[in-house]
This record gives structure tokens, C-alpha cells and sequence, in this order.
């Protein structure tokens, strides 16, 4: 993509690098507000929906379909998302993407009908996808000195991990002190904080000569694989994996796949150009994301359940209960950013990470129905939690450093599928995994008295946990062979090694591009 002119007063340079200092800060808390937006809104109408399903009269099969339908449109247009943030500009892509959140989460608060709620949760991931990889990219393209890039990237980093237990403890609070429209409604107020913000805060980058191409057989491919993935996962989680529809979905996603990387080796505009990914650093990353996303949902979801089902918990007792969590992740994520990365690079800190999670949840398999939660629960979320904020700043950072800027957008998306994706899978095993655990522990233990029906569900969350702990084992084990040792090639202390020009250019390109 052709490059910003240079200024070329040093008088009229100077002013600007102070404003641009002083405004990246504000950049960045705007970008964090859509960020949480979007990762919350995957959670925090999962406790509104016994009081939704009360209100509006829709069937346990039914329920599904209002979290699933966020997830499979954020999921599958991700990749074309990040792109129109590359092609149309990142502030347009922005804003657009706010307000679209904001009208969709206005319209899910109102609706009146199963129908409208559902579309207005597919509408929020439809913006979602265009939001959430434009953030990224604005992040990326903003922060280039690597001080502040580490920085900024540890506090994203921290949102991206906590989003999902801050929506626990958000949805709890309105459901009980409002009602279950006010966890849609919320988006509204926050989108309009972030649309305020992004037009005095967030920078347009002007761009000189041809508009850059859509590759279109590219982007419906692509949508087409990762709805695909995602319904697969999804339709397994509620009809096993035997389904016909579960194993359809699955192979048409991996057909799909094979399909868009055969194209995209001979586009001359690719959606995703094939050494974004098969870079060593940016898969090492992906694939952490990926499977920190899968582990993480075991924690929510499982832990959720035991919660409130087993020890009794409110809902507002259950969000307070990740709170310790939350606190670890935000504090790891802000240590390793500015003291542990820069010393010791993504190959120990992802693998340290991966370790403390795997730690976590082993030691969740130990819970039983008289667990206390200050001996018990607390110490292994805290453990996960210090775990996450170790292994999502540092990979986060690695998948976007170092790519040419005219694809920053769809490598930032490449980091929300991988999330995504990892989530769905993760969601749907550990389920089935689950519900299969419960299954034979019952049949076991006959008769079935409400002792061995509370004992089933324990063990079923245990099997969970157990099997959570085995994908960070695997996480472990990819990102100490996968990541570059530090000052070889790409760094996160010093992105301008022999792998990494664009970034470089970046850097000298965004201090005039950031003054208009």
C-alpha cells in the first residue's frame, strides 16, 4: 500500500509528536472499550437467558440458537472484517462497526419475539467481526515504539482474557438488579462512549493511489469453512458428535479450507496472504491463542455450572467469584509485557503460561460438593488467571508485529478466529466430553439418589478440567518448539531483526500519519 507523505517542516514535525504522544494513550482506552464490548457480549447473556427464555416463551432446544448466533456470524466473517479494515480504512471501519453493534444490541434489548432476538444476536456478531480485528489493527498501527507497543498490547491483552469473567459478573449484577434486556441494552451506552472517542481519538490515516481489491472468492470461501467449523462444533455440543449434521459441517469446513489456501496461492489480491500465517512467530501465536481459547471456556463454563448448581451460587456470587482471576490475568499481563517479554521473549513466557494454566486446572479436578471456596476455587483461578495474562499479551503481539500495515487488519482477525475457533471447540469437546462423564458415572452408581446426581455433575466438570489441562499441555509443548528464541528473527523487544522491514517502516511511516 502506498505510504503517507512525510512531513518535511521541522517546526510543523514537532508539535505533532507530543499530540500524538498525548493521544495514543486516549486511543488505546477507546479501543480496550470495544474490545471488552465484544468479548463480553460472548458470556454475559449466557445468565440472561433463563429470565429471556421466561419472557419471551422459547424452548430449551431453542436456547442455543441465541448464543450460537453470535458466534457464528462473528466467526465466520472475522477474516472479511479485518479486510475492510485494510481496504476502507480503520476509523470508517470503526466507527461503522460501533454503531452497527449499537443498533443490533438495541434491537436484541426490545425484542419481543424469539425470531428478532436471535437476529439481533447474529447482527451483533456480524459488527463484532468487523470491530474486533479493526481494534486490533488500530492498536497495531498506533503503538510502534516497543516500550509502548508492549504496554499498550499487555493492557489488550488483559481485556481479551478477563472480557468473558467481567460478562459473568456483568450479566449477573443487571439480571438481578434490572432485567435481562439491560445486558444488551449496556452496548448502547458503551458504543456510544466509543463512537465519541473515536472521532476525537483514534487518527485517519489517509491513503494515496488505487483502492487495494476485495478478494470476494477468497472471503466466501473462507466465511464459508469457519461457519462451518463453528456450527459443526456447535451442533456437536447440542447433538453429539454422531450427528450427521455435526460431521457434514465439519468436512464441508475442512473442503472449504483446502479450497480458500489453493486460492490464495494464486490470487493477485489474496484475502490472507499465506507468510502472514506461515511465519514461525505468527503461527507459534495463532496456535496459543487457539488453544488458551479452548482451555479458557473450560474454565468459564465448568466453573459456572459448579457454581450454581453444585455449591447454590447467585449469580452475582458466581461473577464476583472470577474476580481474584481477573486480577491475577490484568496484573500477569501488565508484569509481562513491560519486564518478562522484553528480557525473555515469547518462547518462555507462552510456555511459562501455558504451565500455570495447565496447573490451574488440575488442580480444579480435585473440587467435590463440600469444597470451600477460599482453600479450594480461588488459588487455581488465581493460578489460571496468572497464566492467561502471561500467554495472551505476548502472543497477541507476536501475530501482529511485523506485518506489512496494508494487512494489518486481517492479521489482527486471524488472532479473534483463532479465539473464536479455539472457543467452539473447546465448548463443544469438553461438553460432549462432559455429559459423556456423567453418563457412566451414573449408571455406575445406581440407584440414583440427589447425592449421585450432584456427584455425576462434579465428575463430569472434573473430566471437563482434566481435559482442559491436556490443551495447554499440548500449548505448552507447540509454543517452546514453535517460537523463535529471542533476537532470532522477530522480537517483541526489538521488531527490527532481519524478519521484520515493514515494521520498521511502520514506525518511521506512522509519526506524520498520526498528525491528521
Amino acid at each position: 500500500m502506498p505510504k503517507t507523505s512525510s512531513v518535511s517542516s521541522d517546526t510543523s514535525a514537532a508539535t505533532p509528536v507530543v499530540h500524538k504522544h498525548s493521544r495514543r494513550w486516549w486511543t488505546l482506552i477507546v479501543v480496550g472499550l470495544a474490545q471488552l464490548m465484544v468479548v463480553l457480549d460472548s458470556t454475559v447473556v449466557n445468565i440472561a437467558l433463563p429470565a429471556a427464555q421466561a419472557d419471551l416463551g422459547f424452548s430449551n432446544g431453542d436456547r442455543q440458537w441465541v448464543v450460537t448466533a453470535y458466534s457464528l456470524a462473528f466467526g465466520s466473517l472475522l477474516l472479511l472484517g479485518g479486510r475492510l479494515s485494510d481496504l476502507i480504512g480503520r476509523k470508517r471501519t470503526f466507527i461503522i462497526g460501533l454503531i452497527g453493534f449499537a443498533a443490533a444490541s438495541a434491537l436484541g434489548g426490545a425484542a419481543d419475539t424469539f425470531g428478532t432476538l436471535v437476529a439481533a444476536r447474529a447482527l451483533q456478531g456480524a459488527f463484532g467481526a468487523l470491530l474486533a480485528p479493526t481494534a486490533l489493527a488500530v492498536l497495531t498501527t498506533t503503538f510502534t515504539i516497543p516500550k509502548e507497543r508492549a504496554r499498550a498490547f499487555g493492557v489488550f491483552g488483559a481485556i481479551a482474557g478477563a472480557g468473558g469473567a467481567v460478562g459473568l459478573l456483568l450479566g449477573g449484577y443487571l439480571t438481578e438488579n434490572f432485567n435481562w434486556r439491560w445486558n444488551l441494552y449496556i452496548n448502547v451506552f458503551i458504543a456510544i462512549i466509543g463512537i465519541i472517542g473515536a472521532i476525537i481519538f483514534v487518527d485517519h490515516v489517509a491513503r494515496t493511489g488505487p483502492r487495494p481489491k476485495l478478494d470476494i472468492p477468497g472471503t466466501i470461501l473462507v466465511s464459508g469453512a469457519l461457519f462451518g467449523l463453528v456450527y459443526g462444533f456447535s451442533n456437536a455440543e447440542t447433538n453429539g458428535w454422531d450427528s450427521p449434521l455435526t460431521w457434514g459441517m465439519l468436512a464441508g469446513a475442512v473442503v472449504l479450507l483446502v479450497a480458500f489456501v489453493l486460492w490464495q496461492r494464486r490470487a493477485a489480491h489474496p484475502l490472507l496472504p499465506l507468510q502472514i500465517v506461515l511465519d514461525r512467530n505468527r503461527g507459534a501465536a495463532y496456535s496459543s491463542v487457539l488453544i488458551a481459547g479452548a482451555g479458557m471456556f473450560g474454565v468459564f463454563l465448568f466453573v459456572t455450572y459448579y457454581l450454581q448448581t453444585t455449591l447454590h451460587y447467585s449469580p452475582m456470587q458466581t461473577g464476583y467469584s472470577f474476580l481474584p482471576m481477573i486480577a491475577m490475568l490484568v496484573l500477569a499481563a501488565q508484569l509481562s509485557t513491560n519486564i518478562f517479554v522484553p528480557r525473555f521473549g515469547p518462547k518462555v513466557m507462552v510456555p511459562f503460561g501455558m504451565a500455570l494454566a495447565m496447573v490451574g486446572m488440575l488442580l480444579l479436578t480435585q473440587l467435590d460438593t463440600s469444597s470451600v471456596y477460599v482453600l479450594n476455587i480461588m488459588p487455581p483461578l488465581m493460578i489460571i488467571g496468572f497464566g492467561m495474562g502471561s500467554i495472551m499479551p505476548a502472543s497477541m503481539q507476536t501475530a501482529t508485529l511485523g506485518v506489512d500495515r496494508q494487512f494489518a487488519g486481517v492479521a489482527s482477525a486471524m488472532v479473534n478466529t483463532s479465539q473464536q475457533v479455539g472457543g467452539s471447540i473447546g465448548t463443544a469437546l469438553l461438553n460432549t466430553l462432559a455429559a459423556t462423564a456423567a453418563t457412566d458415572y451414573i449408571a455406575s452408581h445406581m440407584p440414583v439418589t440427589a447425592q449421585v446426581a450432584a456427584d455425576a455433575a462434579v465428575n463430569s466438570y472434573a473430566t471437563a478440567y482434566l481435559w482442559g489441562a491436556g490443551f495447554f499441555a499440548v500449548g505448552l509443548v507447540l509454543s517452546a518448539l514453535l517460537f523463535r528464541r529471542k533476537g532470532d528473527g522477530i522480537s517483541l523487544s526489538n521488531p527490527h531483526g532481519h524478519a521484520a522491514p515493514s515494521a520498521a517502516a511502520e514506525a518511521a511511516d506512522d509519526a506524520p500519519a498520526m498528525m491528521h
